[in-house]
């Protein structure tokens, strides 16, 4: 009982901290939190099931489950844009799923080249379903602890390269401004003219990875 008390204060201290400036610790801990609530969703949408004991459902309404919430909309634009980019992610990068090091280098690699260029909303979305992408590929091939890696490297790669950026945007709320409209076929926001521009480049981000052959 008392690690469930804790659990729930510590999941409460996340979702106040949407509503002020957060703090560098913050800005990773919802990172990681706003990691486990896309990943979950796409393993529930590939009808794979996925134990988190540290994973806490966000309060309906609240801020964390707003912020999820547009994350995965826009991701679900990305994937219309291009499909085959998130799928397979472990194949394309021709790596084995059995070793944690391995996927996790394959991701911080990935997100690398992801933002090498700078730091926009839509490579953030684009971060997360790589991430997502590759805990399915985990899942599937009996490698479920492999997605608390994932989590936790996402988190690691916000605390290196993120928190800044964040920071001076207020935090992950910034990303609710990326939507305008709630027609599921909005495409005139600036932001998905960006992710339309984005497929390629991560794409060949991918192929980077590769080795020669």
């Amino acid at each position: 009982m008392e690690v469930l008390r804790r659990s729930s204060g510590f999941a409460a201290e996340i979702m106040d901290a949407f509503d002020r400036s957060p703090t560098e610790k913050e800005l990773v801990a919802q990172a990681k939190a706003l990691g486990r609530e896309f990943v979950h969703a796409r393993l529930l949408r590939a009808g794979l099931a996925w134990n988190a004991p540290e994973r806490a459902a966000p309060a309906p309404g609240g801020r964390l489950a707003e912020v999820c919430a547009v994350l995965l909309r826009l991701g679900d634009e990305l994937e219309l844009i291009r499909p085959s980019v998130y799928r397979n992610v472990a194949r394309q990068l021709n790596i084995s799923v059995h070793s944690e090091t391995v996927v996790t280098d394959a991701l911080l690699a990935v997100a690398a080249q992801i933002f090498s260029a700078g730091i926009t909303w839509g490579k953030v979305v684009s971060l997360y379903l790589v991430a997502a992408g590759l805990a399915v590929d985990c899942v599937r091939q009996a490698q479920p602890a492999m997605v608390h890696a994932l989590v936790d490297c996402l988190g690691e790669f916000v605390r290196k390269t993120l928190v800044t950026w964040l920071r001076r945007r207020g935090g992950w709320t910034d990303v609710l401004k990326c939507v305008v409209s709630t027609d599921p076929g909005f495409r005139a926001h600036w932001l998905v003219a960006v992710l339309c521009s984005f497929g390629r480049f991560l794409k060949a981000a991918f192929f980077v990875l590769l080795p020669e052959r």
